[in-house]
């Protein structure tokens, strides 16, 4: 096996390498930034008085876009208010699409790192250095995610979910019923085969999960009257959605990355009948939520 060490090229004041050249690049194949396998919906797109979006991509899968904006050398002032106000200007004229603002830069420095960390929370942000390297007589370019989209509280955390208890009745009366509301009970005894002495919880919002006395939803439930719907917090991996896919398990949406969630339907009898795939995502759930 021969090793070539890579020699890290700075694109900035390369003859031959430009924005445009990497804006084509990704173009042909938006998978390399690493964000999924995305598709181009525009290039430089157009924003009367604003300028022009370097790239516009959407998720084939949901309504998820990303408005990406590209440059070489360091990040700036400029890059970051341009980013933004793209982000802001499409989110406006398509409010039925979830958005994303994507800062790519060959160098995003502490101090604008620092800066680009006070939006997130409030904008959803991602942060992405690129990287020109020569292996041999070989050019590449590896895109690293060093920032990323903050990911929404916890269910736990929710103010007005903790302002609004009730009891198993208004499950069973209102929103649930017998058997949906015996399936989340069921679901219950889940959880406890992997950690035992949780509690269900209910307000008017979910069905959450308590122990000890202190709420930890890595799993929540909302029955509805002919089926339960779960919501799993944990981020997205083949391992689960392939676990997913060979139980026949229903899923609400795709992925829900914004929130960080996979949200299930369980029909009659699924608890039972697909218990041993319901252990494993269980599982995983409570795992990621207690590393």
């Amino acid at each position: 096996m021969n090793y070539v060490r890579a020699e890290r090229i700075l694109m900035k004041s390369h003859p031959e390498m430009s924005e445009k050249w990497i804006q084509a690049k990704i173009a042909e194949d938006p998978s390399i930034l690493g964000l999924g396998d995305l598709v181009l919906r525009a290039q430089e797109r157009i924003h009367p008085k604003a300028g022009r979006l370097d790239l516009l991509l959407q998720d084939p899968d949901n309504a998820r876009r990303y408005e990406v904006e590209l440059q070489l050398g360091a990040t700036d002032e400029s890059h970051i208010i341009r980013t933004i106000e793209y982000w802001d200007i499409e989110r406006k004229r398509y409010p039925q699409y979830d958005h994303c603002a994507v800062i790519v830069a060959e160098d995003i420095t502490s101090r604008f790192l620092n800066v680009i960390s006070l939006f997130n929370g409030t904008i959803p942000l991602i942060a992405i250095q690129m990287q020109a390297l020569r292996v041999g007589s070989e050019m590449t370019v590896v895109f690293t995610k060093v920032m990323d989209e903050l990911t929404r509280g916890l269910v736990d955390e929710d103010e007005d979910a903790a302002a609004a208890p009730t009891d198993r009745n208004y499950w069973l009366t209102t929103k649930g019923s017998q058997e949906t509301v015996k399936a989340v009970d069921k679901m219950l005894e889940v959880v406890n085969q992997i950690a035992p002495g949780y509690q269900l919880k209910y307000n008017k919002f979910y069905i959450g999960l308590s122990n000890d006395g202190r709420a930890d939803n890595f799993m929540l439930f909302k029955p509805k009257k002919a089926h339960l719907n779960i919501e799993l917090k944990m981020p997205r991996s083949e391992e689960v959605d392939q676990i997913i896919e060979g139980a026949g398990i229903e899923t609400l949406e795709e992925y829900n990355s914004r929130w960080a969630m996979y949200r299930l339907r369980l029909a009659r009898g699924d608890v039972e009948k697909k218990h041993d795939a319901l252990l494993q995502l269980t599982k995983l759930a409570y795992a990621y939520r207690n590393s």
